[in-house]
């Protein structure tokens, strides 16, 4: 049973799990992903969900399609990914923290402090 975010598309989800999985080193580069089938099985989703997620990976260029074999890493896939995490974090989720963190009156040594316990 998944515990699905309410709040976020269910292929957005699934895109999450798959980027985790490429950052984190469990699939690397070159290797193949779980086809859709088995995605759609496991997490008891629609197979179109899990293709919608599949081709926004493909759309960024860190996944490819291989005709008749499935979907493969690409070379350089986590570098990449990572870029656009980063980016994608200092766009939409710095500045409302940053927001709250002057809101809350915390300065860096108030931060690195409880970063370490």
């Amino acid at each position: 049973m998944n515990n699905w975010n309410e709040t976020q598309p269910i292929f957005v989800q699934i895109r999450e799990r798959l980027t985790d999985m490429i950052i984190s080193g469990s699939v690397n580069e070159g290797e193949a992903l779980p086809s859709v089938r088995q995605i759609a099985t496991d997490l008891s989703v629609n197979p179109l969900t899990v293709t919608k997620a599949y081709q926004s990976l493909v759309d960024l260029g860190v996944i490819e399609k291989r005709r008749g074999l499935g979907m493969f890493v690409a070379d350089g896939a986590q570098n990449q990914l990572l870029a656009h995490e980063r980016e994608a974090f200092l766009k939409n989720e710095w500045p409302r923290i940053v927001k709250q963190i002057k809101a809350l009156g915390l300065d860096i040594e108030d931060l690195m402090r409880h970063e370490t316990e």
